[in-house]
């Protein structure tokens, strides 16, 4: 999920709107596809993972890992190890 932000000014207030974009970014669910066909192609149909398994160990994009936290953990309130096929579907079906 995204949030964006307008803010105006004006002479005696500034007003802040905010509007949620649930739809994930192309980037992102091109991502979690292909890490989840990978980790099933290599490890079966069972293989179970965490949304930090589609980042690596190094902060590089704040923003992107934030959204897949908000999806993976407040969208759709999943468990910290999910299957990559549950995963996929999901996805797919965003």
């Amino acid at each position: 999920m995204r949030i964006e932000i307008e803010i105006t000014e004006t002479k005696d207030q500034i007003v802040i709107t905010t509007e949620k974009n649930n739809l994930m970014r192309a980037t992102l669910k091109d991502k979690i596809i292909s890490i989840c066909d990978k980790k099933i192609e290599t490890k079966g149909l069972n293989v179970g993972l965490s949304f930090y398994a589609f980042f690596e160990n190094k902060n590089t994009d704040p923003e992107l890992l934030m959204e897949a936290a908000e999806w993976w953990i407040m969208t759709h309130k999943l468990n910290h190890f999910e299957k990559a096929t549950k995963i996929k579907k999901l996805v797919i079906g965003e």
